[in-house]
């Protein structure tokens, strides 16, 4: 049963991928790349449980690359893959989620410090980040964490400190969208309101994460600024 929900933040931390622009396409490409070089590796496995977690984390995991270095290089030569494979045999490309656009109306002139409203908190790193928002005519903000910004990845509360933190706001008085369990967990341990949305994974698997609300994507969403923060109305699932 829906219902409607408003709350009043300092500011709103967000998620990129399959929050604010789905990438599956060029996620998908990306990993069938790799198994060219790891064979071993299960695509399904990897793509059901790799969501919202850091590149070098998953390659780590899945790839079993244990080197620093090689870590990095195939981090970077991932990513980039996620680019050129996203628009290739008929992909749609790395696309803009809906009701992003109308957020970003609203939000786009209140990204600068020293009082931004809102920030992206992304476990990718900053050169994909960049290229994919770049794409999907996303503006980044002045306040913008990645990958490399923090030693522990989500699902560590690590990235959303930082966002908060940087933001000059407490954590307590945001909140974060998000799509994956994992990040759910990061923004939940950062003591941040957590909105689900229902992008990528089940009800069932984001309820275990313990968001404060569900959502079904950020067309369920509208968003006010004020002279101190942003006020948000949430139609719930």
């Amino acid at each position: 049963m829906s219902s409607q929900i408003t709350l009043n933040v300092d500011a709103i931390l967000f998620d990129m991928d399959g929050t604010l622009v789905d990438s599956t396409a060029g996620v998908e490409g990306a990993w069938h790349l790799f198994r060219e070089s790891y064979p071993t590796i299960d695509v399904h496995d990897i793509l059901s449980s790799s969501h919202g977690v850091r590149t070098v984390d998953n390659l780590r995991n899945h790839c079993g690359i244990q080197d620093p270095e090689i870590l990095q290089k195939e981090a970077e030569r991932f990513e980039k893959a996620i680019l050129t494979t996203s628009s290739e045999g008929g992909r749609p490309g790395i696309v803009l989620l809906p009701g992003v656009h109308s957020i970003m109306d609203e939000l786009a002139p209140a990204r600068f410090l020293p009082k931004p409203r809102w920030t992206i908190c992304t476990s990718a790193t900053q050169d994909y980040a960049s290229a994919a928002l770049s794409r999907a005519n996303i503006p980044i903000p002045d306040v913008f964490v990645c990958s490399e910004h923090v030693s522990k990845g989500k699902p560590f509360p690590d990235p959303y400190l930082l966002g908060a933190e940087k933001a000059g706001v407490k954590p307590e008085n945001c909140v974060v969208f998000e799509d994956a369990p994992n990040g759910v967990r990061s923004g939940v341990a950062a003591g941040c309101k957590v909105i689900a949305l229902l992008t990528t994974h089940s009800r069932e698997q984001l309820e275990a994460a313990k968001p404060d609300y569900i959502v079904k994507d950020l067309s369920s969403v509208s968003v006010r600024c004020t002279e101190t923060g942003v006020v948000l109305t949430l139609k719930t699932e």
